[in-house]
């Protein structure tokens, strides 16, 4: 495969720094430039009695430090940081669509039974809606 543009999402996550790896390499051998993306999502707002909680700044200058310091471990592969607002999956999906991307990779966590009814899987959702190839990348378990 000659990928231009790769498309890799992270949530600063073990499982995502394992995916880092997978996306740089393939970035690096395909001469493609990695987009590295975080999906910020929309704290719900909410009133507690006479307290009322207001959003916080976006983009939020935390998320924002987090996300600059994700940076391919080789330096040859050429990058670029896109930080965005919305639902994880829907907005993994619409960045890689308005890149262009060719291929998006995304780190798993690897939940199953209840723990994947109860909190969804972003990745299997990325894998259902979007256009382009998706690689989905299992954080290795560590040797006890």
């Amino acid at each position: 495969m000659n990928y231009k543009k790769i498309l890799f999402a992270t949530d600063f996550s073990p499982a995502s720094e394992t995916a880092l790896q997978y996306a740089t390499s393939l970035a690096r051998d395909s001469g493609a430039l990695l987009v590295i993306a975080h999906v910020e999502e929309m704290p719900m707002p909410y009133a507690g009695g006479e307290m009322y909680f207001a959003q916080p700044e976006y983009p939020n200058p935390e998320v924002k430090k987090l996300l600059d310091a994700v940076v391919p471990p080789d330096k040859s592969v050429q990058y670029e940081h896109r930080l965005v607002m919305g639902t994880a999956a829907d907005d993994i999906v619409r960045v890689a669509d308005e890149e262009g991307a060719d291929l998006i990779v995304i780190g798993t966590h690897g939940r199953t039974g209840l723990m994947r009814v109860l909190m969804g899987s972003v990745a299997e959702s990325v894998m259902r809606l979007a256009t382009c190839p998706v690689l989905t990348v299992k954080q290795a378990e560590k040797p006890e």
